[in-house]
């Protein structure tokens, strides 16, 4: 898979839809939400990923998660060195989320409508997902499959 094929993916109606279900359980569901930290502060600078490293107390951990699929300073170099982006804006940070999916072998079902199978896939990802074992709070499935379809997803 390289950027084409990513860019390509985008253009599939059930991926947009499940970029804004996985948004909805990160907490970056309005627009701004490219630019939301981990415990909602937010920046400015979308030339680079931020870094900040954030102590979430509720969970004791530190987190450097960022942008509207809240992905950390680690998988974002590694998604750099594998993809070459050369920025964190939203089409980048888009990009990036699609790459995950398909790291998950999860992309096949996205586009096919297999949202239960493709959720399941991803929860190791977006620790919100419903059977994420990650120990946060995860939103229902009921709720995910409502924003995937309010934002045009098909089922199979």
């Amino acid at each position: 898979m390289n950027r084409a094929d990513l860019k390509e993916a985008l253009q599939h109606p059930n991926v947009t839809a499940f970029l804004r279900a996985i948004r909805l359980g990160e907490g970056t569901s309005d627009e701004l939400g490219y630019y939301r930290i981990v415990g909602g502060g937010s920046f400015t600078d979308d030339s680079v990923h931020p870094r900040v490293k954030v102590y979430l107390p509720k969970y004791d951990v530190y987190s450097t998660a960022a942008g509207a699929y809240q992905i950390i300073w680690p998988t974002w170099t590694g998604l750099c060195k594998q993809y070459a982006f050369p920025d964190f804006t939203p089409d980048t940070q888009d990009e990036a989320a699609v790459a995950l999916i398909a790291e998950k072998h999860a992309l096949a079902d996205v586009k096919a409508g297999r949202l239960g199978d493709a959720v399941e896939k991803c929860a190791a990802i977006w620790a919100s997902l419903p059977g994420s074992e990650a120990g946060q709070r995860t939103e229902s499935m009921a709720a995910v499959k409502e924003e995937y379809l309010s934002h045009g997803g098909t089922l199979a």
